[in-house]
């Protein structure tokens, strides 16, 4: 049985892994880490701290929904304190610096990152990469929707579909990212990628990525209606991370990708 800390627990999908690990057979939840108070049940036995080395040295592997702060506290756990444990991240909004220890941590634990843990998403990505090289000359943008609470733009979802079709035609995405249109700005240039966001409702997270030229385009969409999409894809990639040595894992690479 895998033993599985949360980071995140009091939130949406911290929440919702409380209630999957519960009826996994292959895993059981061993210890929340909380900055203030989990009203929602867990079961028997599960430790509940605020402190990183004891939620840390409680668990085989660590599902992290937070926020960039905590996030940056667990990371520093390994980096600075010498925890060991596998790391799977979902949080987003990350800055330089934590992006920075979220590859000092990769160096000494396995730490598969995602912005998404749909396992559709990861699909799509793969898509996006493939016909964005196959239609280079196609006009590219990104659109994403979410509710009206989430506090990041653009998401980091869409952020990683764009990192893609990037890639797959030797562009640097923050040299051609445009997230904004307003007044008199001239005509689209050849290379820019549109990255945009929606906010509304209860939206649990919509992507499209739009490939257009003269004549057709292509647009190819993800839609998610529940965030157990997010909480089951952790934890399948949790029981494949603790198999695999030291490094910086996405999701695709669970998948077989």
């Amino acid at each position: 049985m895998l033993n599985v800390g949360i980071l995140g627990s009091t939130g949406r999908v911290g929440s919702l892994l409380i209630d999957d690990l519960g009826v996994d057979e292959e895993t059981k939840l061993c210890a929340c880490h909380v900055f203030d108070t989990l009203k929602k049940p867990v079961p028997e036995g599960t430790i509940v701290t605020n402190d990183m080395t004891t939620f840390m040295e409680a668990s085989d592997v660590i599902i992290d929904f937070s926020a960039p702060a905590a996030t940056e506290t667990l990371l520093k756990e390994v980096v600075e304190n010498g925890g060991t444990k596998p790391l799977v991240i979902a949080t987003t909004g990350f800055n330089k610096h934590q992006q920075n220890l979220l590859l000092e941590a990769s160096k000494k634990v396995p730490v598969l990152y995602a912005s998404n843990m749909s396992l559709g998403v990861a699909v799509l990505n793969k898509l996006v990469s493939l016909a964005s090289k196959a239609l280079r000359d196609f006009d590219c943008e990104v659109v994403e929707q979410h509710h009206r609470y989430k506090v990041d733009s653009p998401s980091g979802t869409a952020l990683t579909l764009a990192e893609h079709a990037a890639h797959a035609r030797d562009l640097d995405l923050d040299a051609v990212r445009v997230s904004g249109r307003d007044g008199d700005i001239g005509a689209r240039t050849k290379d820019e990628i549109g990255v945009m966001s929606l906010r509304g409702g209860d939206i649990v997270g919509r992507h499209t990525v739009g490939l257009y030229n003269d004549g057709e385009f292509i647009e190819l969409h993800h839609t998610a209606t529940s965030r157990n999409t997010f909480s089951k894809g952790a934890i399948k990639s949790a029981k494949w991370l603790v198999n695999q040595e030291p490094g910086l894992y996405s999701i695709n690479d669970c998948l077989g990708l």
